[in-house]
């Protein structure tokens, strides 16, 4: 059953479409680990002006004097506007006019589009009220891909994937290898979403959804070391994991990390060196890359 988001709220401002550039890069940087939707748009090119939002549920108040922090460095006085926005399934609106999505020999879609399922295909259905990753996301598809040819090529016996949301690359992995994935995320909220969806793809024999974290959770102990981890989360949260992700992964185990953004590739990958892993691979899709790692 779809359900509908939390009210959310829209912070805007116009500026020059230079200035606008320079907010929403500042603005990118300062909630990168947020994960609240920014956007800049032309509103009229004769006279340059432009409106950059940043799109924000919870505590209002704090998200807006946040942008005023941000705003008082680089444009002083700026006019910061907020507008509600309805209580909308937007999610669910907007994954019906959106494709299927193909990554490998998987297949993800919604229930509506069962029937475009092909024989051979590894199908992966996600709910439109249910999606924290839909496999739409450039990160998402590259990890599907990334999966496909790490996990035939490597055959491992055990994986993690850690930040699950939707549980989607974790449904992937078991469909595709038939090995035990464990499944975690920090809410609670995504991994009963990512429980469901276990279920819905008949996977529950081989996935274990868990709430944890970090990884003293002992869950983690019970379950490690894996041969493949599996992390679409953000680069900065992933250079910090470094020490914990070295001493999970088994011995010639791989990683594979996406959420990273392609200016932030080679920091990513400094970070890993120093746990003594290899770079492999790097997949480029859309602005983000996907790496695999080995150690």
């Amino acid at each position: 059953m779809s359900e509908k988001q939390p009210t959310q709220t829209r912070l805007h401002l116009v500026a020059s479409r230079t200035e606008a550039n320079r907010i929403y890069a500042a603005l990118e940087t300062a909630f990168e680990e947020d994960g609240f939707p920014l956007a800049v748009v032309e509103l009229d090119e004769a006279r340059d002006i432009h409106e950059v939002s940043l799109y924000a549920d919870g505590h209002i108040d704090a998200v807006e004097e946040r942008i005023r922090d941000v705003l008082g460095d680089i444009a002083p006085g700026i006019a910061l506007g907020r507008e509600v926005l309805p209580d909308t399934d937007w999610v669910a609106l907007s994954l019906e006019g959106l494709k299927p999505v193909r990554a490998g020999r998987f297949f993800v879609h919604g229930a509506h589009d069962r029937d475009k399922r092909r024989i051979g295909d590894l199908s992966i259905e996600i709910e439109a009220g249910l999606a924290f990753g839909t496999g739409h996301h450039g990160t998402t598809s590259g990890c599907l891909d990334m999966i496909w040819e790490v996990a035939r090529r490597e055959r491992p016996t055990n994986a993690l994937d850690l930040g699950t949301g939707s549980a989607v690359l974790a449904i992937g992995l078991a469909k595709m290898a038939h090995i035990p994935v464990l499944a975690t995320d920090i809410d609670p909220v995504a991994t009963a979403v990512a429980a469901q969806n276990v279920r819905l793809n008949e996977v529950s024999a081989y996935v274990e959804t868990e709430t944890a974290t970090g990884f003293h959770h002992p869950v983690f102990a019970r379950w490690a070391p894996f041969d493949l981890i599996v992390a679409n989360i953000l680069a900065r949260p992933l250079m910090k994991l470094a020490p914990e992700m070295a001493r999970h992964v088994a011995p010639g185990g791989s990683l594979i990390l996406s959420g990273i953004l392609g200016r932030q590739r080679n920091a990513v990958i400094a970070a890993y060196a120093g746990q003594k892993f290899r770079h492999v691979r790097t997949l480029p899709r859309e602005d983000w890359v996907t790496l695999h790692l080995k150690r």
